[in-house]
């Protein structure tokens, strides 16, 4: 098994998509929590200038994961997946041995491998701008303790690893990546944002928005100490439905990950690769 990961981590490192996905991520995270806040009025945003600050670089990057990372995330699932079915890449890899579900588990373990950059960098490239910003403000420059900032990456892991999860059952079912691509970002941009609006004030519908994805990434965003008003004004990835405790969101997230993981499973061992 070891062997295989290697074989698939190697292959998810040479692919032009997965760099290109976490630089574009890295960027616009960046941008997004401290270039456009701190361009603006620090005092007109619900946090002023604090959030910007290294103190808060918690719970200020982990606004960023349930949406905006999610969506990359999502992406890069579908090219682990999906390009293997239009490359005919997997016919050939299955053709020379392994079973189907060991070249698949050693696919997740590649792709969750491959995550952990994707968390590191953002968190470093903010822990930069919040000490830039600091230093220009002539604010403390104090980070965030060691426990909180390991507690915010695992989170950010597995936010990032639920929305990969659902690009790679995407990926199977559609046998591609373009649909595939399309479908989960109409999935990110509609479904979630409609049903959490709606499940704030429809009650039959509350159930439903607890266990979106978003809203449990935002659960643990507020968590690790983002605030609601934050969350209610992160653009196209805002969430105003119910948010709730942080054993919830970690289990819900869990749980996420394993049934689109088996459920993509179910379908590659089940189906023709052709």
């Amino acid at each position: 098994m070891r062997a295989s990961i290697g074989a698939e981590l190697l292959v998810l490192r040479k692919r032009a998509a997965t760099w290109i996905l976490l630089g574009i991520w890295t960027l616009l995270a960046v941008f997004f929590a401290y270039v456009i806040p701190y361009a603006l009025d620090p005092g007109e945003d619900p946090g002023g200038l604090a959030d910007l600050l290294p103190s808060a670089l918690a719970g200020t990057l982990a606004v960023g994961f349930p949406f905006f990372g999610g969506v990359f995330a999502l992406m890069l699932g579908v090219f682990a997946v999906g390009s293997d079915f239009g490359w005919d890449t997997l016919k050939s890899r299955l053709t020379q041995g392994p079973g189907r579900l060991h070249v698949f588990a050693a696919k997740l373990a590649a792709l969750g491998i491959v995550l952990v950059p994707y968390v590191l960098a953002v968190f470093v490239a903010g822990a930069v701008a919040s000490l830039v910003i600091a230093g220009i403000e002539g604010a403390p420059a104090d980070l965030p303790p060691a426990w909180l900032l390991v507690r915010a990456m695992a989170a950010g892991w597995l936010v990032l690893a639920a929305w990969a999860a659902l690009g790679v059952l995407l990926g199977t079912l559609t046998r591609g990546t373009s649909l595939a691509i399309g479908v989960g970002i109409l999935y990110a941009l509609v479904v979630e944002g409609l049903v959490g609006a709606l499940a704030a004030s429809v009650g039959v519908l509350e159930p439903v928005g607890e266990v979106l994805l978003r809203a449990d990434g935002y659960s643990l965003a507020t968590a690790l100490g983002a605030s609601v008003a934050d969350v209610g004004s992160n653009g196209p990835g805002s969430y105003s439905g119910p948010l709730g405790g942080t054993a919830q969101a970690v289990g819900l997230l869990v749980a996420s990950v394993a049934a689109f993981a088996g459920l993509a499973a179910l379908l590659l061992r089940r189906r023709d690769v052709v």
